[in-house]
């Protein structure tokens, strides 16, 4: 576990003298920061001796709802559980008026007890180690697709797209349209600064298929790590998004009409002196590189939780829509589910592109690494690629429902060997609080259904 040492605060306040607050924030396994907001004389204590944090801050519903049957609520009196900075995650926040840097923390594993079991951080570490264990050294990067919307509703109280720099609201977009990525500049010129202030690699920027939609590439490199700058990209857009007067979302599918926002994670697996072992002539890779498809195919189903965790989520599984309908793998073919991209020899990866925008990256790296450890175990064949359109050769789909994935995950002999029982109690009782809620709540979708007509 790489918490901070005391000397890294120390250093951070003496080269920030103008900081006055510290945002501590935990993720929870929702992807949602949680935590406190401290004075700049607080710091320290929390370095030497972490800050005790509820049990049930990693137990809650994505609206912040307690759930009786985590196993973090009454059964153990909502004790305190010490988390302790991470290092290299204290840094500033540019955009605040009040000087102030974050800190990320993670429950410590044995004075955390007992929410740490419930750390989405903790499974992936564990995931990891026991890919090392084995020789293998898994890198990864994420590539993120968001929406930027108005602040403001429309008239009917639904979101749109933010207003582009000439006022105008925009009615349509140019995939990899240069005059998109100009209309939106002060945004992505502050993004890109304060990406460079944290150490966040952000590096290539896209217009996406619909009026608003980015994506920006984050470069790869350990597994953890690059999650780790996922998790802290994902709320610097937000925060950055907010002070141009803008929303930037992370929702799997906010609107019907328009496309869906993934996130797209590159995996390779490199041995202890950092030799991509997926580097092949061969554009389909090496046996290994097969091996960790078919791994991925045979735990897509019990992991599809993991990478779509939302009754939203999907929405976006659409025929055609560059989203994946189908257990498929391809090379170089963006119509599969994991597909391997083109390049030089030693870049040779596999793009698994089933994850939601709207997933936790912690959770949806752990998912995938523990699949590929299942095929290189198993020596899983995952059948010859998909060649063409791969939507029209499908002939086993994917769940496109909530339930089905929810089930398939709680019933999953190989989740809970993977990634523990302990860690998928409290993720499957906070899901299926979550979808008793979702479920119960009359909308407009009804009444507009079923008003006049039952």
């Amino acid at each position: 576990m790489n918490f901070a040492a005391l000397d890294e605060a120390r250093s951070f306040l003496a080269a920030n003298p103008d900081i006055d607050m510290i945002e501590l924030f935990i993720l929870d396994a929702n992807g949602v920061p949680r935590g406190k907001l401290l004075h700049r004389e607080e710091l320290l204590a929390v370095y030497e001796s972490g800050r005790p944090l509820p049990s049930t801050i990693l137990g809650l519903t994505l609206n912040g709802d307690d759930v009786e049957n985590s196993g973090l609520v009454w059964d153990v009196g909502d004790i305190d559980c010490r988390a302790y900075p991470l290092a290299g995650s204290l840094v500033r926040l540019p955009w605040r008026q009040i000087p102030t840097a974050a800190v990320q923390v993670s429950m410590h594993p044995q004075e955390g007890l007992p929410a740490s079991i419930a750390d989405p951080r903790h499974l992936l570490i564990k995931v990891i180690d026991n890919l090392k264990a084995e020789g293998y050294h898994p890198v990864m990067a994420c590539e993120l697709e968001f929406y930027l919307l108005d602040a403001k509703r429309d008239g009917n109280g639904r979101p749109q797209p933010a207003l582009d720099a000439d006022g105008g609201r925009p009615r349509s977009t140019q995939v990899y349209g240069l005059r998109e990525l100009e209309q939106i500049e002060p945004f992505l010129a502050d993004l890109y600064a304060a990406c460079k202030l944290q150490g966040i690699p952000a590096r290539t920027a896209i217009s996406e298929y619909a009026p608003g939609q980015v994506e920006i590439t984050l470069e790869h490199g350990d597994a953890l790590e690059a999650m780790d700058q996922a998790v802290r990209y994902k709320r610097l857009v937000k925060a950055v998004a907010h002070k141009h007067g803008m929303q930037a979302t992370f929702m799997a599918k906010p609107f019907d009409h328009l496309a869906g926002t993934g996130m797209h994670m590159h995996v390779s697996i490199a041995d202890a002196a950092g030799r991509n072992l997926f580097a092949s002539q061969d554009p389909a890779g090496t046996p290994l590189l097969r091996q960790a498809v078919g791994g991925m195919l045979a735990s897509l189903l019990e992991s599809l939780l993991l990478f779509c965790p939302n009754a939203n989520s999907y929405r976006r599984f659409q025929s055609n829509s560059y989203a994946p309908l189908a257990p498929t793998w391809g090379v170089d073919n963006r119509t599969v589910s994991l597909r391997v991209p083109g390049g030089p020899p030693n870049s040779r990866h596999i793009e698994h592109r089933i994850c939601g925008a709207d997933a936790n990256p912690y959770l949806a790296a752990a998912a995938i690494l523990a699949g590929i450890h299942r095929g290189l175990r198993e020596n899983l064949d995952p059948g010859e690629p998909v060649q063409g359109n791969g939507y029209a050769q499908a002939t086993e789909l994917l769940p496109t429902d909530w339930l089905t994935s929810l089930v398939a995950l709680e019933q999953s002999a190989w989740a809970r060997d993977a990634l523990g029982s302990e860690f998928l109690g409290v993720y499957l009782a906070v899901k299926r609080a979550e979808y008793r809620q979702f479920m119960a709540e009359v909308g407009e979708q009804d009444w507009r259904w079923y008003l006049t007509q039952a």
